[in-house]
């Protein structure tokens, strides 16, 4: 096997390694150093484990400071006296605020000590002795404001995808002290984002399985090797590795979530205790839950985060949403595009000067007194391309509309049960997820991809409306409501909804070259469900050959206006390669034991009364 240490693609990887203290543009340096102190400390646990952390003081002592904290697996560094971040806080305004500025290694991560869970388990009535990623908040906030200087006893937390999780966490059992926490692009459950979707596993993450895999000592060097392959094509790759289980070739036992992964296919008791979303209810501090239109890493989360704790809480509750992919608002980008798709100038700029920036200082160093100029949902019509505010998400104004998949490829306001599409779905050339497929962790600008690719595909069905002769916004989720067949006893699902550019769209900047804005066919929301999957994740079963079965799909929500000229089309597939692993469309228990025998080509039905029901603002 080969191996190499890839410690700058972790960066661009997981974004969420201090991906605010990302620079985009040739601006004057701010000297941290100039302006702040730093010391590293252990700071103890009530176990007696000790978790590494980086305190950024500012310099001037005439005043005192709330402090904002980030807890990180993807570590603190850089480590060592007089070693500063280039750097600090969620965002370079409030950097020049003043704050007190606190990073800290997770337990078993780089400099901590302890055993790494990934995803640690809450427990909500713990024993002596007993701890989470909670109680380590906890002990470590009880520990800040006792002993750094300066403190005006605030506190607030934040960070992004997995610093994100760590952001939600604090909420759990939360310290009086915690004031304000912004999870962002933040995990919800492992069963639904990042590694999975819906159950089918999420392939191009697989290099990532080297980061989460392993236990480590205390170390200031990276300890991953991620996988080397003998091609930079990630599709052929994956085509002619076949089964998952010939990659147990590149992790072995002791890699431990590759063995979680393999040992837990269903949604059972390992994965349904790693989630949080159920667990947010009660919340006290104020929390603010920031997300991207077009994440493709964390999207189920900051919905389903800010969504549970506003029917389950009390609290300051606020959503932003905007037209960024995984972290794109912590950077200072002036043309904001993911893809080929141009939204605005200074997006993430003014994220963070009108929306970050004032909701930390509110709770911060005002104590949350005063009036706030925060809207409830403040999110960005990716179609119109502006913000927009309502006072709740979705808006109370918003109505159902349904549409069905019709004959000659229309979507129809009628069903038409006799009408039955067929396609073949073929295990050796299944539908690639873009026709840009590199060898990355995540793929983001597929997001917003031109899907005119595969609509050409004969094992793509196609269904869209006339020219729309008036705006229609979509706002909130969408759900896809199948009824469907196989001639096999397994097989994926696969929605997506396209709008349709007019013939005189005009390119901008960011069109690739070999491509042209007229009659794009841009992906505004995509999802797929394992099949086995559509009456309990935690129960699979088969599909009975050839009996129509009704499958539904809900898709994560949107803020997107199919403007007047415009087309708005639905897509459906049943292979996503190698976004998603391929399923062999034969039943078997464990699709990470299956074996090449088991993988058959087969023809899907999709039937007249298959419906795609949307939220429609009015």
């Amino acid at each position: 096997m080969k191996i190499q240490n890839y410690v700058t693609l972790i960066l661009v990887c997981f974004a969420c390694f201090q991906i605010s203290c990302a620079q985009d543009s040739a601006q004057p340096v701010y000297d941290v150093s100039a302006h702040y102190n730093k010391q590293e400390v252990d700071i103890p646990m009530r176990d007696g484990v000790t978790l590494h952390t980086t305190i950024y003081s500012p310099k001037d002592t005439s005043k005192k400071y709330p402090m904002i904290m980030q807890r990180t697996p993807y570590s603190s560094r850089p480590y060592g006296e007089g070693q500063f971040k280039s750097k600090i806080g969620p965002n370079e305004y409030m950097m020049k605020d003043g704050y007190i500025v606190v990073y800290q290694d997770v337990r078993g991560r780089w400099m901590s000590e302890g055993d790494y869970d990934n995803m640690r388990a809450y427990i909500p009535n713990k024993k002596k002795g007993q701890v989470d990623e909670a109680s380590d908040t906890y002990d470590t906030i009880d520990w800040l404001v006792k002993n750094v200087d300066n403190n005006n006893g605030n506190v607030g937390t934040w960070g992004i995808s997995y610093p994100g999780f760590y952001a939600t966490y604090s909420l759990l059992d939360s310290h009086p002290a915690l004031k304000a926490v912004s999870p962002q692009a933040c995990i919800g459950d492992f069963f639904f984002d990042d590694f999975h979707h819906n159950g089918a596993y999420l392939l191009s993450y697989w290099r990532a399985t080297a980061v989460f895999g392993y236990q480590t000592e205390p170390t200031t060097e990276s300890w991953y090797d991620f996988p080397q392959l003998d091609t930079q094509d990630q599709y052929q790759f994956f085509l002619d590795n076949g089964p998952l289980s010939n990659l147990d070739e590149y992790y072995k036992e002791d890699n431990e979530f590759w063995t979680q992964l393999k040992e837990h296919p269903n949604y059972d008791e390992f994965w349904k205790s790693r989630g949080i979303i159920q667990h947010l209810k009660d919340i006290k501090p104020a929390v603010m839950t920031v997300g991207g239109l077009f994440d493709a890493e964390d999207l189920y989360g900051p919905y389903e985060t800010y969504k549970n704790i506003e029917a389950k809480s009390d609290n300051f509750n606020i959503m932003v949403f905007g037209p960024w992919s995984h972290g794109d608002w912590a950077r200072n980008k002036e043309r904001q595009a993911i893809g080929n798709v141009y939204f605005g100038d200074n997006i993430s700029d003014y994220y963070q000067k009108d929306l970050e920036t004032p909701f930390f200082e509110h709770f911060l160093k005002n104590d949350g007194k005063g009036d706030v100029n925060l809207s409830e949902a403040r999110i960005y019509d990716s179609g119109t391309k502006e913000w927009k505010s309502y006072d709740s998400w979705p808006p109370e104004n918003a109505t159902k509309k349904t549409m069905y998949l019709g004959s000659s490829q229309k979507l129809n306001s009628l069903p038409e049960a006799t009408q039955e599409t067929k396609f073949i779905s073929d295990v050796n050339k299944p539908v690639p997820y873009s026709e840009d497929i590199k060898m990355v962790f995540t793929p983001r600008k597929y997001m917003t991809d031109d899907q005119r690719f595969a609509a050409r595909r004969p094992d793509v069905l196609v269904f869209e409306t006339p020219v729309m002769t008036e705006d229609m916004t979509l706002a909130g989720d969408i759900l896809a409501k199948l009824q469907v067949a196989t001639t096999g006893t397994a097989a994926d699902w696969v929605v997506k909804v396209i709008d349709v550019y007019p013939a005189d769209a005009k390119d901008t900047e960011e069109t690739q070259d070999h491509l042209k804005m007229s009659n794009y066919h841009m992906m505004v929301r995509s999802e797929v469900l394992r099949g086995r999957f559509r009456n309990s994740f935690e129960q699979p079963e088969p599909f009975v050959p050839n009996q129509k079965t009704p499958v539904t799909i809900k898709l994560q929500d949107v803020h997107h206006t199919i403007k007047k000229g415009h087309k708005l089309q639905i897509q459906v597939q049943s292979t996503w390669f190698p976004y998603i692993d391929l399923n062999p469309q034969t039943y078997v228990d464990n699709i990470f034991e299956a074996k090449a025998s088991d993988f058959k080509t087969q023809t899907h039905s999709v039937f007249g009364d298959s419906a795609i029901e949307f939220s429609i603002l009015n």
